[in-house]
């Protein structure tokens, strides 16, 4: 499975497409400009010589040419973006993890976007996709630390179960993190503003907080079931 990360360059994307790498997933960082993408991918090679095998870089359409398509632009520009390459996206499963936030003072405040939430945004844009929304909560310094665990659990959502199923499979690999089926699409609306109070718990205790669940007996990863 390849995937593509589209506005790769930022510190989610790049360190997100590094830890696919690292776990055995081709990885391709995208970007408007496909020298903006290399100068990402050669700066997380350099940090880890081990993953340059399974990391490339390309333009946007490049990474939007892969099997399964994250979105990792600002949230103001992933639906735009997300359009930008619809024909490339049919019929494929395609990751939000945007967070329409805003900092107010010193708090972090959720915003609405259009249709509720920024994946539902960009499935209305790319109305042929399979929109799941995942990674909201994984902090990104954290992602980038390829030799260490990240203790997380990860709330994935979306109307298409094989898609939800795909990108559980893809998180389960990731060492220390743990899959969870949050539901529908429309549960993203929330999944998205709790990342502002989990932003407010990093600034109040000075750390880098990151959710994990209880109460949940069966083995998450069997969504079969």
């Amino acid at each position: 499975m390849r995937i593509g990360i589209l506005g790769g360059t930022g510190p989610a994307g790049s360190a997100l497409a590094a830890r696919l790498a690292s776990i055995g997933y081709e990885s391709v960082i995208g970007s408007r400009s496909k020298y903006r993408a290399m100068e990402a991918r050669d700066g997380m090679v350099q940090r880890w010589p081990d993953i340059e095998p399974l990391l490339s870089y390309g333009d946007n359409a490049a990474a939007a040419d892969c099997d399964v398509v994250v979105i990792a632009t600002p949230w103001d520009s992933a639906a735009t973006t997300a359009q930008e390459n619809e024909d490339a996206l049919v019929g494929k499963v395609v990751v939000s993890m945007a967070n329409a936030l805003v900092r107010v003072g010193h708090e972090f405040q959720p915003l609405v976007p259009p249709r509720g939430s920024v994946a539902a945004h960009v499935q209305a844009a790319v109305p042929r996709a399979r929109v799941v929304a995942a990674f909201h909560h994984l902090p990104a310094t954290e992602l980038g630390h390829l030799g260490e665990p990240i203790e997380s659990d990860v709330l994935i959502c979306g109307d298409d179960a094989e898609a939800v199923r795909t990108i559980s499979e893809v998180v389960g690999k990731i060492p220390g993190c743990r899959p969870l089926d949050a539901g529908e699409l429309s549960n993203a609306t929330a999944i998205e503003a709790f990342t502002a109070v989990l932003l407010q718990l990093n600034v109040r205790y000075k750390t880098r907080v990151a959710p994990k669940l209880t109460g949940i007996k069966r083995d998450p990863r069997a969504l079969q079931a």
